[in-house]
């Protein structure tokens, strides 16, 4: 996990109700959900099996050790967890060294919050040795916080990264805005007592509770996340 403190006092925030943006990082501000199926797709026919493209919605959003176990048993190959975690690490990481296409909207949203001084963390499944190379494109500068998927106890579903992040930056989970693409990560947040942007990317979310739902990050502004949280 990295870190630096930040001031919640900020700008925009004076008099609000929300203290910080926490947001998923693949499929959410980096079209990349599938250059992981992609990845495991060739890394599993190197193995001599075939990936049936129905399991891709069982494994996208999800940490690594379970979209990798899931794998190893539907397929029954001959790799042990620790062993495919390397395959498919090294398979992501050259291929986000080729090009890294930023969603829409994710430039433009990260810099209104960088301008404002909203405290933003990145809470994402994905390990330390990628989310770094992707601060590379995203800048590092925007965040004040980024927690990875091998830094947690337990990660998505499970509340804990979320947990960490809203500790991190000294903010109350329920005065916190989640923008998240996938219904594994919407649990997490939710889980952490966060409210939700969900922006699905493979699958669809329906609204709920606490839980807004938009087709784009282009409908997303500093307006926008402030009018999500009620006042305390």
């Amino acid at each position: 996990m990295t870190s630096t403190v930040p001031a919640l006092g900020t700008r925009t925030a004076e008099g609000s109700a929300l203290q910080a943006v926490l947001l998923d990082m693949d499929g959410t501000l980096v079209d990349t959900e599938g250059f992981w199926w992609d990845v495991e797709v060739e890394v599993f026919a190197s193995l001599g099996h075939t990936l049936d493209e129905s399991w891709r919605h069982v494994v996208v959003g999800g940490p690594m050790t379970r979209s990798a176990g899931f794998l190893i048993e539907a397929t029954g190959a001959d790799i042990t967890l620790a062993e495919l975690t390397v395959l498919l690490n090294n398979g992501f990481e050259e291929r986000i060294g080729r090009t890294l296409p930023l969603m829409p909207g994710a430039a433009r949203l990260l810099a209104e919050l960088y301008e404002y001084e909203i405290p933003t963390a990145l809470v994402s499944a994905s390990h330390r040795r990628i989310i770094d190379r992707v601060l590379t494109s995203l800048g590092a500068h925007h965040f004040a916080l980024t927690v990875a998927g091998d830094e947690v106890p337990r990660t998505k579903p499970h509340p804990d990264p979320y947990l960490v992040a809203a500790a991190g930056l000294g903010a109350e989970p329920a005065r916190c805005a989640v923008i998240e693409d996938t219904a594994t990560g919407v649990a997490a947040a939710e889980a952490a007592g966060c409210h939700v942007v969900a922006v699905p990317s493979v699958a669809p979310i329906a609204p709920a509770t606490r839980r807004t739902v938009v087709t784009s990050l282009e409908d997303i502004d500093l307006t926008f996340l402030h009018g999500l949280i009620a006042a305390p």
